[in-house]
């Protein structure tokens, strides 16, 4: 707790000053004598020793003001890298593909927290009907993330976008270790030329794909997996069913509103 509350020490300080509706809450404390600042400073935390609510109530206004910016910042982040996000022309789209509200996923096939993510991201897109659902490959976790985001890609190349959705759910619920051997045997069992996707890893079009994908997550300060894209908001890690549904109904409203 204190680790994280320091680095926003002045920012809490000024916000108790003004909840106390203290006239220094508008003055610069460098102007004051050490003396002052003394005499300033245990008053201040006198008070707040009798009164801590004040600073919880300080703290969560901060933290509110926080998250309040960041949502903004996301917004602007979206509109900045709209075409790239929604329309780069190689990502998968999956769900229905005329859907009035766009998931874009940053994933990773190794990702504990997306394979948990999987069946409700999934139940989302079925149980609506009208989601557009877009797949970014973003293998952060080693060279079996991207083994496997190579052969995913690969199959979307030599098969198109529906076979890779299919390939895609099988190695999101696929127990075994990634390897050479269980991507061709996981391919071969949806009836798909296992060793052929393999042989096409190499592609040099599936470096791009993946380079440009890393590049927009970091432009995006998307760090860790999963993350959505969602309208025009983002959210950063795991969401369980109903809050994804909240943030749906939320875009979905805030554009028939415009």
């Amino acid at each position: 707790m204190t680790k994280r509350l320091f680095p926003a020490f002045g920012q809490v300080l000024a916000l108790v000053l003004a909840l106390l509706g203290s006239p220094a809450a508008a003055t610069d404390l460098t102007d004051m004598s050490a003396e002052e600042r003394a005499a300033f400073g245990a008053a201040v935390r006198a008070y707040l020793l009798e009164n801590p609510e004040v600073l919880m109530e300080a703290i969560a206004v901060l933290e509110q003001r926080q998250a309040e910016a960041q949502v903004a910042n996301d917004a602007e982040l979206i509109a900045v890298n709209a075409e790239e996000i929604f329309n780069d022309g190689y990502s998968a789209v999956l769900g229905n593909p005329e859907g009035d509200v766009t998931i874009v996923e940053f994933l990773d096939y190794r990702c504990g927290f997306c394979k948990r993510a999987f069946p409700e991201v999934k139940e989302l897109i079925e149980s609506d009907g009208n989601i557009r659902f877009i797949i970014k490959e973003f293998p952060i976790l080693g060279e079996d993330s991207l083994l496997a985001s190579r052969f995913a890609i690969s199959t979307q190349i030599l098969y198109g976008d529906e076979t890779y959705g299919r390939l895609h759910d099988a190695l999101m619920e696929m127990r075994a270790n990634v390897s050479e051997e269980s991507l061709v045997a996981v391919a071969e069992g949806l009836g798909l030329d296992g060793q052929a996707i393999l042989e096409g890893i190499d592609n040099p079009v599936i470096n791009q794909v993946i380079g440009a994908n890393h590049g927009l997550a970091r432009r995006l300060q998307i760090t860790g997996t999963p993350g959505f894209v969602i309208g025009n908001q983002m959210l950063r890690g795991y969401v369980p069913l109903e809050g994804m549904r909240q943030v749906v109904e939320e875009v979905r409203a805030a554009a028939e509103d415009g």
